[in-house]
């Protein structure tokens, strides 16, 4: 009995002592993204494949790009991969960012109810936000700061419509990201303006359709841009350039060409051109 009690306590003790050891650090980036590359799957198709091609993994942190840009701006990120060159331009003007690289694009689109009660269906996309408008037909934004959110906002502004004017009960400010707010669209029976990678993976359609699709100005580019370790010098430079070399490279934009649902694509890559 003294001997099984013995060996159990140094059995014990051993297990104690292996808790206590540091354990092997994994190898890892974060990424501050978009919520479109999250919620639209795409990133649960490409990652892996880098994971397996580097041996990095990769902790994806999903938000509006305002949001996702800020995150880096603190030294919080290694990686932003975001759509709204203007505010990247502006990462990198300030000196947060390195070179900006373009790695694939889709378009936005205009989800609406699909009896479509403002008639606003059609190709170009400022005429359809002023029937919108002047139809007071329930719409919802994403409120977010994202690069969806400061789309919309210039479409309006093109479509001549002030929104600080016009708003009211009819438009609906959520603050949430793609899929939620295409949640509340759905539960409202209410336009939106979406990506259409996130669309195509939404699930909860209700009564929604495509609205306004195929106009020139929906076109919808991401870039890449690596955090500039200048400002934070824990930024993980030699891995986070892996990944974004991976992204434009053959392989990384063939994965991207490859990420289908239903055989239509959600993104188109780019890098090259």
């Amino acid at each position: 009995m003294i001997t099984r009690r013995l060996f159990c306590s140094v059995l014990a003790s051993v297990g104690l002592l292996a808790a206590g050891l540091p354990q092997a650090q994994e190898r890892f980036i974060t990424v501050a993204s978009t919520t479109s590359t999250e919620q639209s799957g795409l990133f649960g198709h490409l990652l892996p494949a880098f994971e397996k091609a580097s041996g990095i993994k990769v902790r994806v942190v999903a938000l509006g790009t305002g949001q996702a840009l800020d995150m880096a701006r603190r030294g919080d990120a290694d990686v932003v991969f975001v759509h709204d060159k203007t505010a990247e331009e502006k990462f990198i003007a300030e000196g947060f960012g390195l070179k900006r690289q373009e790695v694939m694009y889709n378009d936005f689109v205009v989800i609406g109810p699909k009896a479509d009660p403002a008639k606003a269906a059609g190709k170009d996309i400022l005429e359809g936000l002023r029937k919108i408008e002047a139809a007071k037909a329930p719409f919802v934004s994403r409120g977010d700061k994202s690069g969806t959110h400061a789309a919309e906002l210039r479409y309006w502004k093109a479509a001549g419509v002030d929104l600080d004017k016009a708003k009211g009960s009819w438009y609906r400010d959520t603050g949430s990201g793609m899929g939620p707010a295409l949640n509340t669209a759905a539960s409202m029976n209410a336009y939106i303006l979406a990506d259409r990678g996130t669309w195509l993976n939404f699930k909860n359609r209700a009564e929604l359709g495509i609205v306004v699709e195929g106009d020139t100005k929906l076109f919808n580019q991401y870039g890449v841009i690596l955090v500039n370790p200048a400002k934070h010098t824990h930024v993980k430079q030699a891995d986070g350039q892996k990944f974004v070399d991976w992204l434009v490279s053959p392989a990384g934009q063939k994965s991207i060409a490859d990420y289908k649902i239903g055989g239509e694509s959600l993104f188109f890559p780019n890098a090259a051109k």
